[in-house]
Order: C-alpha cells, then structure tokens, then sequence
C-alpha cells in the first residue's frame, strides 16, 4: 500500500515523513514543546523546515532543552558563542531573539497560567481544520496568525511575523492542514 502524505515523501527524507505523520498538526499542549517550536520556527525564517527540523538536535543542545527558564538566562557570551555552533543557524539576530522570545514566554506564562492558555486562546481552545485538496492551496497567513503575531510582537518577541506564525500554528496543531487526500485525513473519518 502507498501512504499519501502532504510532504516527507522524497527518498532520504524519512525524518521529515516520520515529522509530518507524528508531529505536523497534532494538537499539542506542553510548555516546553511549544517553546521549542517557538524557537524553531524562529530560526526557520528564510530557510526551509526541512532545513531546521535536520538542525533539532543541535539546537536541542544550544538551548538546554528548550526549558525557557535557562534560555532566558542566558548571557551574550553564551549566545555569542553559538554562533560557532555548526549544529544550528549560525544568525546572530536569530540567536539573541531565543533569549529574548523565552523572557517573554515566561511572562506569558505567569499571566495566563501557561503559554498553552494563551496560544489556545487564539483559536477558541480547538484546532481549525481546513480542506484542501493541495499544498499551494494553504495561506501562508491567516487572520489569526496576524493577530497573534501582532500580540507577540507588542510584547516584545522577534521573528514571529504572520507567516511564522501561522507555520507555528500547523507545527503544534492550532490549525491541521493536512490535506484531503493524506492518510492522516483518512485515519480521522
């Protein structure tokens, strides 16, 4: 049998298929996991996630896990240092920006209760399941990526733009396009 699926499918791809069959669109609800996704799609900006999810380990190591507490008290010596680090995107402003999305991360989280509080808030608590029959059919910014994106931006976060955003929203399931032909789809009916 052949499994259809939206992307991961090219020969010496089968980290980016096992991604897109156990991550991609999956409601997700962890601090910490959101975090990391936060910063990934952060460090993804211009480049492909492809790209960054071959990078996950080395950031996994640079960032202490991704536990925002430890990221967020971070020196510039530590994260200059990264930027000899060859396991992740070697960008400065990329780098600084961990630092400063997981101070305001951990705001978040005292203000809500959680980062899940908040970032469900924008999607009334339920993923948004769209039918599309093929890629180029999906936005690459919604309404609600603007408006979260424009609310991170306000209170101080950087590389969170629309289209960021609403990548971020699929990655940790606010919104599941997968599309109608994927067997992922198929499973849910």
């Amino acid at each position: 049998m052949i499994v259809k699926r939206c992307f991961g499918d090219q020969e010496g791809q089968e980290d980016y298929a096992k991604y897109h069959d156990t991550e991609w669109g999956i409601p997700l609800h962890d601090d910490q996991e959101l975090f990391e996704f936060l910063i990934l799609e952060g460090a993804q900006a211009g480049l492909s996630w492809y790209t960054i999810l071959k990078r996950r380990e080395g950031y996994r190591k640079a960032f202490h896990h991704f536990d925002p507490k430890k990221v967020a008290a971070m020196t510039d010596e530590e994260l200059e240092a990264l930027r000899e680090d060859a396991g992740i995107i070697r960008n400065r402003l990329k780098i600084h920006s961990a630092r400063k999305n997981a101070q305001v991360f951990l705001q978040l989280q005292e203000e809500f209760g959680s980062f899940d509080a908040y970032l469900w808030g924008f999607v009334e608590g339920k993923p948004i399941v769209n039918h599309y029959d093929d890629m180029c059919q999906i936005p690459a910014s919604t309404a609600e990526s603007d408006k979260l994106s424009k609310d991170l931006r306000k209170r101080g976060m950087s590389f969170v733009g629309s289209t960021i955003m609403y990548a971020y929203m699929q990655a940790v399931g606010l919104v599941d396009d997968h599309l109608e032909s994927c067997f992922t789809r198929q499973k849910e009916e």
